[in-house]
């Protein structure tokens, strides 16, 4: 099922037009990038920090291309400025797969701080927020992807971890 669920999402975003996606590593969502990497129609450039990411991804627009990332929640603190004054500022439709990490489940105690602060960030950027909890969430993937192209924004979905053990 867990296959079936990253096979899902990596069809959405080829569907929406996406054709460049830079990702840190993340346990949660390591399948859904082994199945990016497996995508042809989509250049997966992997990357060592988000905001460096941001910055493959204002590129690949710029350059013409669709892009997204997939990183997770803990390093949003690190790119509050990129998003700021490179991604809205030149009004790049950016959705960011999001594992979100620290809720209730979580085993690693230092994840736990930046789920406090996630939604509240977001919030203070004016960034559209979505956050997966059921598999039957996914359904909306695609009008948020066509959400984020239509307004040129960046978009945030977060996936949390009763949204990954449901695909299991």
């Amino acid at each position: 099922m867990a296959k079936t669920l990253d096979k899902r999402i990596i069809g959405d975003f080829t569907a929406a037009g996406v054709d460049f996606v830079t990702s840190v590593p993340c346990k949660q969502l390591a399948g859904t990038i082994e199945v990016l990497d497996q995508t042809p129609a989509i250049t997966h450039v992997p990357s060592n920090k988000e905001d460096e990411g941001m910055g493959l991804c204002a590129g690949a627009y710029m350059g013409g291309m669709r892009p997204a990332i997939f990183m997770q929640n803990t390093a949003l603190g690190v790119v509050v400025n990129t998003l700021a004054t490179l991604i809205q500022f030149y009004q790049i439709p950016l959705p960011m797969l999001i594992s979100y990490r620290g809720e209730v489940g979580e085993p690693v105690a230092c994840q736990v701080e930046m789920a406090l602060h996630t939604k509240a960030i977001l919030n203070q950027l004016h960034i559209p927020t979505y956050h997966f909890h059921t598999l039957a969430d996914v359904e909306e993937l695609p009008g948020i992807l066509a959400h984020t192209q239509m307004c040129k924004k960046p978009v945030a979905i977060l996936t949390d971890a009763s949204f990954w053990r449901a695909a299991t």
